[in-house]
């Protein structure tokens, strides 16, 4: 347990702390704020008991008492799941994390990155270790995936994606369960997973062993590298729709005629 230290309670949730930045990230995609009567309430995370070393962290990041309990239940996936649970109760520890960025009760929807100076590899880190996955697909090949409901947080990889590795994504919700799958493979993921997971940092000790691990994949020789995706302008499809040739859209936008007539008929259709 923590007890309350004023220097400490000062620094608590420094975003520009990589710990804290973390910290913040897992616990806004993970974490639960409830509201009792009154002043009541708590932050609690509740995690698979492997991971229960990165909740003593969280307990000695806190300056403010907290409390770890574990619990083995029965669930939908697993007959005896085993879980362990960190939580804090201080009021001022919650309006702190309330204020940066923590809604109460859901929050799936709503989440989004502070607003306030953060260290971004870190808080983006701490994201993919609570909602994120990485390793290898079927094919054997790496990648590094962010399951979210948030458009933000969901707008805000792919942002900062690019700009990491030049790697373009788009966002859009799935038809099945409305949530955005946001995923990169090879040497984007393994690009990726380097820049979050660096010697030392705070992490999931089995997602931290995945990262390390899919730095040893080499492309095979043929294999191939497929071009950067072209995004549509509007001013490529106001070209377009001019010509209202795919044949001749094609030469004077530099593109297949089978990207004209697909653009074509989406335009057409309404599709974008």
């Amino acid at each position: 347990m923590a007890e309350q230290h004023p220097s400490a309670a000062a620094r608590f949730m420094d975003l520009q702390d990589p710990r804290y930045a973390y910290m913040f990230g897992f616990l806004q995609a993970d974490g639960h704020l409830a509201q009792g009567p009154g002043q009541k309430g708590k932050l609690t995370a509740e995690i698979n008991a492997r991971d229960i070393h990165i909740l003593r962290e969280f307990q000695q990041l806190t300056p403010y008492y907290s409390s770890i309990t574990e619990r083995v239940r029965q669930t939908n996936f697993a007959e005896s799941h085993h879980s362990a649970t960190w939580c804090v109760s201080s009021l001022e520890a919650r309006t702190i994390v309330n204020e940066l960025g923590i809604p109460y009760g859901k929050k799936s929807l709503t989440i989004k990155p502070p607003r306030t100076e953060f260290s971004r590899p870190d808080y983006l880190r701490g994201i993919i270790d609570a909602d994120g996955s990485l390793g290898w697909t079927a094919q054997g090949w790496p990648f590094l995936a962010l399951t979210s409901a948030s458009t933000a947080i969901a707008a805000y990889l792919c942002h900062y994606g690019k700009k990491i590795t030049g790697t373009e994504r788009t966002t859009s919700r799935n038809t099945r369960d409305g949530v955005y799958n946001i995923c990169y493979y090879k040497e984007t993921a393994q690009q990726l997973a380097a820049h979050f997971y660096y010697d030392g940092c705070l992490a999931l000790a089995h997602k931290k062993a995945n990262a390390d691990a899919i730095q040893a994949w080499v492309r095979p020789a043929d294999m191939r590298i497929a071009p950067p995706r072209r995004r549509w302008t509007v001013k490529d499809d106001q070209e377009l729709l001019r010509l209202n040739d795919p044949e001749a859209a094609a030469t004077s936008l530099d593109r297949t005629e089978q990207s004209c007539i697909m653009r074509l008929w989406r335009l057409r259709t309404g599709r974008v």
